[in-house]
This record gives structure tokens, C-alpha cells and sequence, in this order.
């Protein structure tokens, strides 16, 4: 997949809450962002082939935030040490020239599916693979990300960019592909935006020929999960994906599928191996 292609995407990506939900903390606006974001024919991001996922959609947002006319990168990626042990990292820190605010975001961009057995609340969105959360994400968020900004071990990075930590507000991007039983895929799901649900998911058992036996279907690597699969030039029978899904099956990985219904119709989905 082209990092055109992977970028165009990511301009397609919501956030996980926004004015219309509550939240425990202050969401930044990332609609806004991506409504004025640059849609240039040669995308100047310097992204290492091997890079995973979660590299390359920091570097889609800093590219959104130093190309807009709102916001300045003040820093990134900042590393705090007690003594030589790392304690944590600050995303990006940012002023809103619009509101004239020193903003400290983390940003976050998660693959979650609902699972029915597990309760009805945020506690319900689990990883592909069952070994992570959105409500551990949240307690991570709440409870270690943003009070780092806070220790003393922070002061001195904050006093040498000459930022007041009293001033400054924390803020997440909480990006958010989700997805549903098929058999719930009309469902409205409270406490998120639905407009972040993106496809469904399907046990292994249900994943047969009889079902998906006309389409064609391809497995992205993890790093373009976020990309459109419209964008895909390469597809295979359901006799061919069949066993290409086996392997990360018997390995307790999910896999992700694209499907191709038509010329202009695609879905995504997870198989998985619970």
C-alpha cells in the first residue's frame, strides 16, 4: 500500500468521542483537523518501510498538525528519565494559535471489537487478539500518560521550552477502528461515536463457503490496517484465503480481512480464533 494511499486513509479515520459523547478526559478535535488537512499529490513524509503502525500515524498527525494554519508543533515524542530509566513519553505538545493555548496531546489510534460476554459498557471493546482494552486504555491514560506531564521529573523539560505546566491542557486523540458481531451491524452502541465502526467480525467456524464462497478477499499487513480497501490491487478466491488464514488462526492471531463484493463495494472484518 502506497503511503498516499495510507495517508488519504487515515484523513478518513474518527475519533473515538466527540461533542455528541462524554468522556473522563478532554478530547482534542480531530474532525477539525482532518476537514482542513492538505490533500497533496506527493505526500513529504519520511516513513521507514518497516515502520509499525502506530509510527506511521504519528507521523500522519504531525504532518496534519505543521501543515495546518491552526496549530504549531512546539515538541514530540519526549522522553521522560528518573535517572537513566525511562518513566514514559509525552506525545506532542502543540499551540492552538486560534485559542492562544499550550495543548499536551496523546494520541491514540486502536483496533477494538465488541464482545456481548463481557458486560455492557466500555468493558465490551477488547483487541483483536483479547489482550487489550479500551477501558485499560483508558485507566493507562488516565492514570499514567497524563500525570506524567506532572512529575518532577518533567519540570526541567518543560522549563527549557519555556512552557508553564500550569498553563498548558491535556487533551487525547483517541482514534478508534471498531468492529461488531455481523449479526449487530445496524446496532446503535451507546458511549462512543458508531461512526468509528468501521466493519464486523465473524468466529472462524462461520467463516465458510457457503457464506463468502463469491467474493475475494485479501489479509493486510498490520501497517495498513488503517488504509482503505479500495486502494488494494491484489485479491484472492475464498479457496485461496482459506488457508492463508490458518496459520495466525492456530496462533491465537486474528487476522484482518478486506473483502471484495464488487467493483465498488468492500467491507473489512476479523476472523477470529476465539
Amino acid at each position: 500500500m502506497s503511503l498516499k494511499h495510507q495517508y488519504l486513509s487515515f484523513l478518513n479515520s474518527t475519533s473515538l468521542w466527540n461533542s455528541g459523547t462524554s468522556c473522563e478526559f478532554s478530547i482534542f478535535n480531530f474532525e477539525e483537523l482532518i476537514k482542513n488537512a492538505i490533500h497533496p499529490e506527493i505526500v513529504q513524509i519520511n516513513i521507514g518501510e518497516n515502520e509499525v503502525l502506530g509510527k506511521r500515524v504519528e507521523h500522519f498527525f504531525e504532518y496534519c498538525i505543521t501543515s495546518s494554519d491552526r496549530y504549531d508543533l512546539l515538541a514530540k515524542n519526549i522522553q521522560v528519565f528518573d535517572h537513566k530509566i525511562t518513566i514514559g513519553e509525552l506525545d506532542f505538545i502543540v499551540k492552538d494559535l486560534q485559542q492562544n493555548k499550550v495543548l499536551h496531546i496523546e494520541l491514540v489510534c486502536k483496533f477494538y471489537l465488541y464482545d456481548t460476554t463481557l458486560g455492557d459498557g466500555l468493558e465490551t471493546w477488547i483487541g483483536p487478539n483479547r489482550k487489550d482494552s479500551l477501558l485499560q486504555k483508558v485507566k493507562k491514560l488516565t492514570l499514567k500518560q497524563f500525570p506524567l506531564l506532572y512529575k518532577k521529573e518533567t519540570k526541567p523539560i518543560l522549563e527549557n521550552l519555556q512552557l508553564d505546566v500550569s498553563k498548558i491542557n491535556q487533551q487525547a486523540c483517541f482514534i478508534s477502528y471498531l468492529f461488531v458481531p455481523i449479526t449487530l451491524k445496524h446496532h446503535t452502541f451507546p458511549m462512543i461515536n458508531n461512526n468509528c465502526i468501521v466493519g464486523f467480525w465473524e468466529k472462524s467456524n462461520a467463516f465458510t463457503d457457503e457464506q463468502y464462497g463469491n467474493y475475494q478477499f485479501y489479509i493486510p499487513q498490520k501497517k495498513d490496517w488503517i488504509s482503505n480497501p479500495k486502494y488494494c490491487n491484489t485479491w484472492f478466491s475464498f479457496e485461496e484465503i482459506l488457508p492463508q488464514i490458518q496459520t495466525p488462526l492456530l496462533q491465537k492471531k486474528s487476522p484482518l480481512l478486506w473483502m471484495k463484493e464488487n467493483e465498488d463495494s468492500y467491507a473489512r472484518f476479523f476472523v477470529v480464533w476465539w
